[in-house]
């Protein structure tokens, strides 16, 4: 018996402890500089010497750090901590239910892809029953200069990387592959207004994609998610609606990945009523 009390004592104070860390980071979070010892004992009900003997460990890790108000916030350790979980967390995995979903739902297919260089590679591939089948294999690997997912890429990557694609010769796929560079560049500035890149039959004949892409934790590009099918299934008239889908599905798979502005671009779209 005399065991189990202070093992009991111990879970008390740890639950307490990350009640304590977990207001500090809301209270943060929501623009405070800092959380004052008062409101922390007030916040948990309990007297200011319980706050600080739980603080205690969590300044000596630099989970907190005081102020010279005398206030807590968070500290180095607790940045480090959450680096840690984002930079563990796997694309592929992350966005694995969002194809499920997207693609039951629309009855087309889902493909996950990574920039490499200039190209793009197919990291994970959705298809339903009732989906028609594509040539699309996992690890395959396409220039972007040819897919919707590719010009997502460009339109939010970084600037040069336009430049290195455009430096690679153009290869017609299909008869409405865009060779012309300056179309090309024309139809990347489409995408960053919309949101979403489009292929119109321009790497498979017959084949229609629309795709968005995919934020990282520090809000940089990492993929792209796209939905395509034959052009019958997919008609030019369903590329508005199906394009803004795509482009909440890459955001949402983006929130998961830690990515703030994706967050904040979900949030604008709730708060409007339309995805852009």
């Amino acid at each position: 018996m005399t065991a189990e009390v202070p093992a009991r004592n111990a879970a008390l104070s740890l639950r307490r402890g990350l009640r304590l860390l977990e207001h500090v980071a809301d209270r943060t979070r929501g623009g405070a500089a800092s959380v004052s010892l008062t409101e922390l004992a007030a916040e948990l009900g309990t007297a200011k010497s319980t706050v600080l003997r739980l603080t205690a460990p969590m300044l000596e890790t630099d989970l907190l750090r005081r102020t010279p108000e005398a206030g807590f916030t968070l500290g180095l350790g607790a940045l480090l901590l959450g680096q840690s979980y984002l930079e563990g967390i796997d694309l592929r995995a992350a966005a694995a239910p969002f194809l499920r979903r997207t693609a039951e739902a629309t009855g087309l297919t889902c493909h996950l892809v990574v920039p490499d260089g200039t190209d793009i590679v197919y990291v994970d591939k959705v298809e339903t029953r009732g989906t028609v089948r594509m040539g699309s294999r996992i690890g395959n690997r396409l220039p972007m200069r040819n897919t919707a997912s590719g010009k997502a890429i460009v339109a939010f990557g970084e600037p040069e990387l336009l430049t290195q694609v455009l430096a690679v010769p153009a290869v017609a796929m299909t008869d409405q592959t865009i060779t012309d560079d300056d179309r090309w560049r024309q139809e990347v500035e489409r995408t960053r207004a919309r949101g979403y890149g489009i292929d119109d039959r321009e790497n498979e004949p017959g084949i229609r994609c629309v795709a968005a892409p995919v934020l990282d934790h520090a809000n940089q590009v990492v993929g792209a998610m796209s939905i395509s099918g034959l052009a019958s299934r997919f008609p030019a008239a369903a590329v508005r609606e199906l394009g803004e889908g795509v482009v909440r599905i890459a955001l949402e798979v983006s929130v998961a990945l830690g990515s703030s502005s994706a967050g904040l671009a979900l949030a604008r779209t709730a708060s409007s009523g339309g995805v852009r």
